[in-house]
């Protein structure tokens, strides 16, 4: 078992079952995901950040990119193995080595993988990797307060909701959000949620 402290940022890992793979996220990936901001910009209506054209895009993949070479954050590309297409991201952020925590977020998925059980296989391996081979001690949610589908996935998965941090961020468009907390504990994960979460991946 790996300690928190060897989460080595330039290894390419890998996170995978039968359902989906994760891989990181590179600058080529522009193509593969460029199709989205087109084709379904409601995938943005929450975003903290404006993707609203392929520049747009890019500039999201490099700022990702960059995190992950300050040791901030590791983001990754989401393959679905049913549709045999790259559909999403999402990313481990706000990475604090010295206090065993992180954050999971900038996720989507196209909307054709809704429902589909994708986000679950996602987080599995993606909460696996944080508190069985890391060892950490707290995995961090945060979503805009209004973003109620998103909410609704991560109290699925078994988040606990923490509050509110109100006026909390400025919105890519103007005005501020709400920002809801939610977070899973290494114990908690360990002693139910790893075995509740196993069991809704099919």
């Amino acid at each position: 078992m790996l300690a928190l402290e060897h989460f080595d940022f330039e290894k390419e890992y890998i996170l995978e079952n039968e359902r989906v793979l994760l891989r990181p996220l590179l600058i080529a990936d522009l193509s593969l995901l460029a199709q989205y901001v087109v084709s379904e910009p409601a995938l943005w209506q929450y975003s903290l950040v404006s993707v609203n054209d392929k520049a747009g895009l890019e500039k999201y993949i490099q700022t990702a990119i960059d995190a992950r070479k300050q040791k901030t954050a590791y983001a990754f590309i989401v393959f679905d193995k049913i549709l045999q297409q790259y559909v999403g991201c999402t990313r481990f952020y706000d990475v604090q080595l010295a206090f065993d925590t992180t954050q999971i977020g900038y996720t989507w998925y196209s909307k054709k993988c809704w429902g589909t059980k994708l986000n679950e296989n996602c987080k599995f391996l993606m909460l696996s990797f944080a508190f069985d081979t890391l060892s950490l001690a707290r995995v961090e949610f945060r979503a805009d307060n209004n973003n109620k589908r998103s909410i609704a996935a991560m109290q699925k998965i078994g988040c606990t909701i923490e509050g509110v941090l109100r006026n909390h961020l400025p919105m890519p468009n103007g005005g501020r959000r709400d920002s809801i907390v939610l977070s899973i504990l290494k114990e908690e994960w360990t002693a139910q949620l790893k075995k509740n979460l196993e069991n809704q991946l099919k």
